[in-house]
């Protein structure tokens, strides 16, 4: 798949393909518009364990655990039943104690690669079971480096 190179790309984004099957589609036949963030979502899971950072394991380990605290997201085109889809995911900040993510859904259309959502997802680390915003370990923040367009220092 040719793509189009992600806003302000200087780090190569993650890429997990998913494809669209009924319960993904409305009444019309076209990708609910929750079902983006699904997408998202899975696409941030399965990046994050290419890291060797699995969620269940962390939460065991650090008793933390990554949260979405803000999402913003901007439909362009729609995408159908059966369709093959990519979901980019790059990190676009790293904080203390957040991490602000750029997601994009792509469908190659065999003459040009299309975006059809893309989105700004902000996940905070907090301590479980009290959801307290923490400080995100070190060996997280190391397996990201490679990842960061920007570092945030407050």
């Amino acid at each position: 798949m040719t793509r189009p190179a992600a806003p302000d790309a200087g780090v190569a984004p993650h890429r997990w393909p998913v494809r669209v099957y009924w319960e993904d589609t409305d009444a019309g036949g076209i990708v609910y518009y929750a079902n983006y963030l699904k997408f998202f979502e899975r696409a941030r899971t399965e990046w994050l364990r290419t890291l060797g950072l699995q969620q269940h394991a962390l939460r065991e380990a650090t008793g933390g655990m990554f949260v979405v605290s803000a999402v913003q997201v901007r439909y362009q085109r729609p995408a159908r039943l059966d369709d093959a889809l990519c979901i980019e995911t790059r990190v676009a900040t790293l904080g203390r104690a957040s991490i602000e993510l750029q997601q994009r859904a792509l469908r190659d259309d065999s003459d040009s690669v299309m975006v059809l959502c893309e989105g700004s997802v902000r996940i905070g680390w907090v301590q479980a079971p009290a959801l307290q915003p923490a400080r995100i370990p070190a060996a997280i923040v190391q397996a990201l480096q490679p990842y960061v367009e920007s570092v945030v220092e407050s």
